[in-house]
């Protein structure tokens, strides 16, 4: 049985978006980033020191600690990070120091799941952000951008809350070709094409099987671009 570290997974009062739902390899390769480094994110990592080994505190709070297992809402955490942490290769610490002003200062707890870093709020944690690190002007800037195209790819809900995400097919991809979701909602949770919610897993094994891009698209009456892009998003993925 999963444990969850607020509540028993049966308990319904437990937001969709916040169940124990992916392994960390599975978040990994949904999110395209190494799985040592979500690992560390979500459980700390050690570091050495003159007097032996210390602990880096994690980043994100996962919906399980035995066994280790994200939520949707941790999903969008890590999303968030990817702008924030791979994008510029900052320090965990200066970022752990910078979200904690967040909370403290601005009064906004888990600010990288809120949408309130698409305003006013954001623009001071990142500019705590960017004070802590001695980052340039050009370097905030692009720091900005990095975000933003990030937050374009998550949708929110009226109580402003994340619902549905959009991954990254390869590199950065357009805002507007987002052909490709993650909605806690839909097909478990698993990556799908928005037009026909249909699992980008069960078409790479189409096409790995040796189906062609038009018989597949013509099953689902989706366009080969579409098949083409869950095809390379599930093999960027592995």
């Amino acid at each position: 049985m999963v444990k969850n570290m607020s509540v028993k997974r049966d308990d319904m009062s437990v937001s969709y978006r916040d169940r124990a739902a992916y392994t960390l390899t599975e978040a990994a390769r949904y999110l395209r980033l190494p799985t040592a480094t979500l690992r560390s994110w979500v459980l700390g990592r050690e570091y050495p020191t003159t007097e032996g080994g210390a602990q880096f505190p994690p980043l994100i709070r996962p919906a399980s600690l035995q066994p280790s297992l994200l939520s949707f809402s941790n999903l969008v955490e890590a999303h968030v990070l990817r702008s924030l942490r791979t994008e510029h290769g900052v320090s965990v610490k200066d970022l752990r120091t910078a979200l904690s002003f967040a909370q403290q200062t601005l009064g906004i707890d888990r600010l990288l799941l809120r949408q309130e870093l698409r305003t006013e709020a954001g623009k001071v944690f990142l500019d705590r952000y960017g004070e802590l690190i001695d980052l340039s002007a050009s370097g905030q800037l692009a720091m900005r951008r990095f975000l933003e195209e990030h937050l374009k790819r998550v949708d929110w809900d009226e109580t402003s809350f994340p619902v549905r995400l959009y991954p990254f097919v390869s590199g950065f991809a357009s805002n507007e070709d987002r052909p490709i979701a993650i909605d806690p909602q839909i097909a478990f949770g698993r990556p799908v094409l928005v037009r026909r919610g249909v699992s980008t897993a069960t078409i790479a094994e189409r096409i790995d099987a040796g189906e062609s891009v038009e018989d597949v698209a013509a099953d689902y009456d989706l366009g080969q671009a579409e098949i083409e892009q869950a095809a390379l998003y599930e093999r960027a993925a592995a």
